[in-house]
């Protein structure tokens, strides 16, 4: 192993763990990432939301007044339309010029239907009746649409930008000739010395307290909502992080633990004694292997390698707990007790013995050289917890750790692929049934002394057994 990390260069490029600034940065460049594609869908939910609210709109309006002028502001519903559609192109997560104007559009043309009278109108009222219709609150639909786009900044920019702009058509009224002088005496007239009373009927009375009130409920539902949105962003990015831990410990361990880990609070630290069954497997002479190979193909091979033993821990319910250079050492029973563990360390063992068989066939039939796989399994107590203070790792350890490195060595002296001991093998028939099918290939062996263990053990030895 030593040989092979010299040979490569990358001694500082396999660490261990990483530090817990890089392990931030990494969070939050995956919950940036989750965000943006949460923000995507959210720009397309709300112009679906608009095109429904359009719809619903264009059909009040001729309910409300059946007339043929209504037809104006049906086209206008149609921009409405259009700036939705390419908000949902330019929309990103951060700040987009295109995207705030194309919302400054959005407000500035509902600001222009409100404020300006109809064109085609028949009636010839004062501008300022346009304020007696009380259409402001459809800018509360395109607020509505803003908190669907997961940016409380933009939130709080429909709330400002309502505000001025409704401001600034307050002023533009005011400024504007009374139509109808002769009307607005009359009102005067028969409200005597009422002036409340006056600017409320009056065709010409902007009414500015309650545009004033308009505005000011506007900004504090604008603000709400924002906070709101700018919550929701906080709780997606802490899902996202959480999301992404689940898809660490999934590289270690088989969907169902991931699942049980999940539904605990930090299980991982609670330092324990339990009976494991651990699984070493390691790639016969690869050191010189990579001394006749280029660093791209040793990577190559071992990257090929890997995957298909990973897969097969996962598949039989184990857990990766490390990668040993060119092999791997698996725990099942860890880090919950399960009711076939023994069984389960065999079982990948035997199937990552025809997988390794599949895939020397492929060499072979590319013409490279057959890599020949030994494993080693064992059966007994260790010691789980987490070690390292600041940067983690989930230990197992014990001499039933090393008495199933040794058995796996032993594979050389004794010319087979697998050696396991007859404390797994008991402990599976005990699980499986004497006759299961996992035992036939197995052949007893006399006891042997394994270095770290006081009494020599009974083992059990396999040869190739193809496809399973």
């Amino acid at each position: 192993m030593t040989t092979l990390i010299e040979r490569l260069d990358l001694p500082a490029a396999l660490p261990r763990s990483r530090s817990r600034r890089d392990t931030e940065t990494d969070t939050v460049q995956f919950a940036q990432a989750a965000l943006a594609a949460a923000k995507q869908e959210g720009l397309q939910l709300a112009v679906r939301a608009r095109y429904i609210a359009l719809v619903v709109i264009a059909c009040l309006l001729p309910i409300i007044n059946p007339t043929w002028e209504q037809l104006y502001y049906v086209v206008l519903l149609g921009l409405f339309a259009l700036i939705g559609w390419g908000q949902v192109k330019v929309g990103r997560v951060g700040v987009s010029r295109p995207e705030l104007a194309l919302l400054f559009c959005d407000l500035a043309l509902l600001t222009f239907i409100l404020v300006v009278p109809n064109p085609f109108s028949s009636a010839h009222w004062a501008v300022a009746m346009q304020y007696h219709f009380g259409n402001f609150i459809y800018f509360f639909v395109l607020l509505s649409g803003a908190t669907l786009a997961y940016s409380w900044r933009t939130v709080i920019a429909v709330g400002t930008w309502t505000s001025a702009l409704w401001i600034a058509g307050m002023v533009w009224v005011w400024w504007q000739p009374d139509r109808n002088p002769a009307l607005t005496d009359r009102i005067a007239a028969a409200t005597g010395d009422d002036q409340r009373l006056f600017e409320l009927i009056s065709p010409n009375s902007i009414v500015f307290g309650a545009r004033i009130q308009e505005i000011v409920v506007f900004l504090i539902v604008a603000m709400t909502l924002a906070i709101a949105v700018r919550r929701g962003n906080d709780l997606l990015i802490r899902h996202a992080a959480v999301e992404r831990e689940r898809g660490n410990l999934a590289r270690y361990f088989s969907p169902n633990v991931v699942e049980e880990l999940s539904r605990h609070d930090e299980p991982l630290r609670q330092v324990r004694t339990q009976e494991v069954a651990v699984l070493f497997v390691d790639i016969v002479g690869f050191t010189a292997f990579a001394d006749a190979r280029t660093a791209e193909e040793v990577v190559r091979t071992l990257r090929e390698f890997h995957a298909l033993m990973e897969q097969e821990v996962f598949r039989h319910s184990g857990t990766l707990d490390k990668y040993l250079g060119d092999g791997l050492m698996a725990t099942f029973g860890t880090p919950f007790v399960g009711e076939a563990d023994a069984s389960n360390a065999l079982r990948c063992a035997q199937a990552m013995m025809a997988s390794a068989d599949r895939w020397n066939g492929g060499r072979k039939a590319a013409g490279e050289a057959p890599m020949r796989v030994s494993f080693g399994l064992h059966y007994g107590p260790v010691v789980l917890g987490d070690i390292g203070l600041t940067c983690l790792e989930f230990a197992v350890i014990g001499s039933t750790v090393n008495a199933a490195s040794r058995l796996e060595a032993l594979t050389r002296a004794l010319d087979c692929e697998l050696v396991a001991s007859d404390d797994l093998v008991k402990r599976a028939k005990a699980e499986l049934g004497s006759t299961d099918a996992a035992f036939r290939p197995l052949v007893a062996q006399a006891p042997q002394t394994i270095r770290g263990l006081e009494h020599p053990i009974a083992i059990w030895t396999q040869a190739c057994v193809g496809e399973l």
